[in-house]
């Protein structure tokens, strides 16, 4: 069997799975300069699937426009059966409740401790909840990133794969179906990163979420990934399997692999 005919497998057992997300047909520019063109990705039910890209390629475009932090030019974002360009500010804020997105440079307020940064995201208008059921959600996040006895810490006293943890546990407070991933590993040493990386995929298993992650770290492709996505001029180049690909004779995926 050829590497070719071994992706198409991958790629067709992925479309059997019920898609909780899926870009068609996106399309972004800055001015004259094309990012996004005609990119299209299909998310399964408790899949995750990395995307792979060089620096620059548009993959934190791409995100920020699942997100609904950018407005893409053209086509849809389909994530729990609405179209997230056409969403206002409230549906797209209820839509977001629904998605984690751990930001690369985690995003955590410095003034509050990590018990108020993890509470933040409870504090929505919509969501009703007293304290105890709030410091039961804390508490539950930041077991599940080993990181309990931080509770009452500051950002500041914390290590830098700490903090990364910490943002992990409040991405993951309002337990989250589909998780987005923006270069999780960024800034960590290899060590640190790897055990990210287990995290994110332990995580996976037990919430069954689906994640999209956003990454050039070949050790997270590698570790995360039950489907890999290589962006190259701004569209979905090829995909498949860490191995699969690995083994491609194609110039623009090869360069990703040497």
């Amino acid at each position: 069997m050829t590497v070719q005919e071994q992706s198409e497998i991958v790629v067709a057992e992925a479309q059997r799975l019920p898609a909780i997300m899926a870009v068609k047909h996106l399309y972004k520019s800055f001015g004259k300069q094309a990012v996004l063109t005609d990119f299209n990705l299909v998310l399964g039910n408790g899949e995750n699937v990395v995307v792979l890209g060089k620096s620059g390629s548009g993959k934190s475009v791409l995100i920020k426009c699942i997100i609904g932090l950018l407005e893409p030019d053209e086509g849809s974002i389909e994530m729990f059966g609405k179209n997230i360009p056409d969403l206002d500010r409230d549906e797209l804020d209820q839509i977001r409740a629904k998605v984690g997105f751990l930001f690369q440079s985690n995003a955590l307020y410095d003034s509050m401790t990590v018990r108020q940064n993890l509470e933040f995201p409870l504090r929505r208008h919509w969501i009703k909840m007293d304290q105890p059921e709030a410091d039961q959600l804390v508490l539950e996040a930041l077991t599940d990133v080993g990181l309990a006895h931080t509770i009452d810490k500051m950002p500041s006293e914390l290590s830098g794969g700490m903090r990364k943890r910490i943002a992990l546990a409040r991405t993951l407070i309002l337990k989250p179906e589909i998780i987005l991933y923006d270069e999780p590993t960024t800034g960590l040493d290899p060590v640190t990163g790897k055990e990210i990386i287990q995290l994110i995929v332990e995580i996976q298993k037990k919430y069954r979420a689906s994640s999209l992650i956003i990454s050039h770290d070949m050790t997270c492709v590698r570790m995360a990934a039950d489907r890999v996505v290589i962006l190259v001029d701004g569209r979905c180049y090829a995909e498949g399997t860490f191995d699969t690909l690995r083994q491609s004779n194609d110039p623009k995926v090869k360069q990703f692999f040497e």
